[in-house]
């Protein structure tokens, strides 16, 4: 897909976002995917399975997904009734075990069972597209790469980053955070924003009197202030 070149933002923007990427870090600075891998091939398929369910409820059927199924060839020749009964509590499990068969068999069929480590690759699998392949490539690979999820697109327009059209369009949204930053700082930048999302800045309230960036924010209020009242909205693992 050919992309509109993203134009130079504003050098006071690029300030900002920095200091609040510092800070951040400095916050969380054990931030990780919460999703349980060991590999390339398992953080692709527990990212798979991730959509519309929690982290939690997939880490809590890898273990048995991945002793029956350790690796693509597995997968590809799974029993369809014995995978679904395994995927079943991430729910949408006969649709996501479609999208499990389909992307081991491609990768059997194309990468000789092996996950790619290009994202024009990635994007080719079946129910693979640039969030999932930027996961995986950011943290199975070293690949730098935005990750755009819910959380990173509300808290990239809260901050001031993009504008809420944006923020509608993944792509958009990770061309222009991406704009801000050093390339080697767009994985940690996107996992540090996820963990934000998911223990402050939550969508219905965030934690506004207890945010480490609040003095940077331009959202600053939407949410509770009290230090108090802020501070049990605060959670000490993602909601995720």
């Amino acid at each position: 897909m050919v992309t509109s070149p993203v134009p130079r933002p504003d050098t006071a923007l690029v300030r900002r976002a920095r200091k609040i990427n510092r800070v951040l870090a400095a916050t969380y600075p054990d931030a990780h995917p919460e999703l349980d891998f060991r590999n390339p091939f398992e953080l692709l398929v527990v990212t798979v399975l991730s959509a519309q369910t929690t982290d939690r409820r997939v880490n809590a059927v890898s273990p048995a997904l991945f002793a029956a199924y350790p690796d693509a060839a597995a997968l590809a020749a799974a029993d369809r009734t014995e995978l679904e009964g395994l995927i079943r509590p991430t729910g949408f499990f006969r649709a996501k075990t479609d999208s499990l068969l389909a992307l081991a068999a491609a990768l059997v069929e194309r990468f000789d069972g092996e996950v790619p480590g290009r994202l024009d690759d990635l994007v080719t699998l079946p129910g693979v597209g640039r969030k999932t392949a930027n996961v995986v490539l950011g943290n199975a690979f070293g690949v730098p790469g935005i990750t755009v999820d819910t959380h990173f697109a509300r808290l990239a327009e809260r901050f001031g980053w993009v504008d809420s059209a944006t923020a509608r369009h993944p792509v958009k949204t990770e061309h222009a955070v991406g704009a801000l930053f050093p390339r080697r700082e767009w994985t940690d930048v996107s996992q540090r924003l996820i963990w934000h999302g998911r223990r402050r800045c939550h969508a219905r309230k965030p934690a506004c009197g207890a945010c480490p960036v609040a003095r940077w924010c331009p959202s600053y209020g939407i949410g509770p202030t009290d230090p108090v009242e802020a501070e049990a909205l605060v959670t000490t693992q993602g909601r995720a």
